[in-house]
């Protein structure tokens, strides 16, 4: 066993959280169970890089009752908990990862679960795909394949396949019907407004909240921002999208319209600058900025700080840049996703759907070995349906199923 972890007397605090998170992820659980009477990943080396916390340690703990040998390491400097990762390395796994690491450290801490020669990757956000491409090419013959967590990762994966540089396939985790649709609108939303809530104290209700971007995400950050009492404003540069948010009952404007009016900002669109040094200057005194989406590029904190003319901590988690002009605006967890780097992320009912998703696809990856073609591979629709009638059953919801003959009327 190996690891790189702050401390490994904190992980009895990681067990409380952990043993939590295991009496709310049924799924999960039923999972567990199948994996290790099967043992689908006996004698495979697993490489797992998700934001570090009880609910992503509960999935490391099904993939090796899998009989997996898993190295562990966080998407995020700031979504690692220090004592989850202890726990883990108290039950005997494999973890690289600190909360509050430098940039090098992360990556550091990326080779070193890299380094081993993984077959599978459990990848969020691209970090481990990308470095094993560029700096562990030797390695890759040995990689089965991988399964990736969100969409930010799902973009850079497309743009390695466009240009010829994937080379194992990977399965779109995130666009599963049983994630995207609940992990990105309800767990987002919740989780967003529960790190914003914890962190600033304040209300929301009266207050006007602009929301960047109108995907899934976004509509669920917009949902919950509209369920506390906010009058929501979204921006797009989709016009559908913006049409969507407009007959959802949301006012859309531009950036540079919506910066003088939000009292909030919240960036979920997985694109760099979307708040600049422009929508700043035009911000209300005591604005607040934060993102929800995986790279901390949408809010140009950076630029925020070189045009202010004091920064300071303004309360645990918010630093207070003032301007020339004399406002203040405060950004929460350094512009890193705020519901993982100021909260716990998405509550454990809905990740348990996610990683559910993850578990599975893993092993449709094994059992596929050398079968599947295409390097970017969608999540059977079986796997899927699977997922969500374990859900319902576990809710104990009944639904109808299509008689022959009604199959034949719509199928032929």
């Amino acid at each position: 066993m190996a690891s790189h972890i702050k401390d490994i007397n904190l992980w009895e605090s990681g067990e409380l959280k952990l043993g939590w998170v295991r009496s709310h992820m049924p799924l999960l659980d039923g999972i567990q169970t199948e994996f290790e009477k099967t043992q689908p990943f006996k004698g495979l080396k697993v490489a797992l890089s998700v934001h570090l916390e009880a609910k992503t340690a509960h999935l490391c703990e099904v993939l090796k009752a899998g009989g997996a040998d898993m190295y562990i390491t966080g998407s995020n400097p700031l979504s690692t908990q220090d004592d989850v990762a202890a726990a883990l390395v108290h039950e005997g796994l494999n973890v690289f990862a600190i909360h509050g690491c430098t940039e090098q450290e992360y990556f550091d801490d990326i080779r070193k679960v890299l380094e081993v020669g993984p077959n599978i990757i459990i990848d969020d956000g691209g970090d481990l795909v990308t470095t094993l491409h560029k700096e562990f090419p030797e390695l890759i013959p040995g990689v089965i394949g991988g399964c990736e967590e969100t969409t930010t990762g799902i973009l850079r994966l497309k743009a390695m396949d466009a240009a010829g540089a994937l080379q194992f396939p990977m399965m779109l985790v995130n666009d599963a019907d049983c994630k995207h649709l609940f992990d990105n609108r309800y767990g987002t939303g919740q989780s967003v407004w529960d790190g914003i809530n914890r962190t600033t104290n304040l209300i929301v209700a009266g207050k006007n909240v602009v929301v960047a971007g109108y995907g899934w995400c976004g509509k669920g950050v917009a949902m919950r921002a509209k369920g506390l009492g906010a009058e929501v404003i979204v921006t797009e540069v989709n016009p559908i999208k913006a049409m969507e948010a407009v007959m959802d009952g949301f006012k859309v404007m531009t950036m540079a319209e919506a910066a003088p009016l939000g009292d909030f900002f919240i960036t979920v669109t997985g694109c760099e600058d979307v708040i600049g040094p422009e929508h700043f200057l035009k911000m209300k005194d005591g604005a607040i900025c934060c993102n929800a989406g995986h790279f901390d590029v949408e809010v140009a904190v950076a630029k925020l700080k070189a045009m202010a003319v004091s920064h300071r901590p303004a309360r645990a988690n918010i630093q207070a840049y003032t301007l020339e002009n004399g406002k203040t605006i405060y950004i929460l967890a350094e512009g890193r996703l705020v519901n993982l780097a100021a909260g716990d992320g998405h509550p454990a009912e809905i990740m348990d759907m996610s990683f559910a998703i993850q578990a599975l696809s893993a092993k449709y990856l094994v059992d596929n070995k050398g079968k599947l073609t295409q390097k970017l591979n969608n999540v059977p629709a079986a796997v899927d349906q699977e997922v969500a009638r374990r859900k319902l059953a576990h809710w104990g919801i009944r639904i109808d199923t299509l008689t022959p003959e009604q199959e034949k009327y719509i199928y032929g």
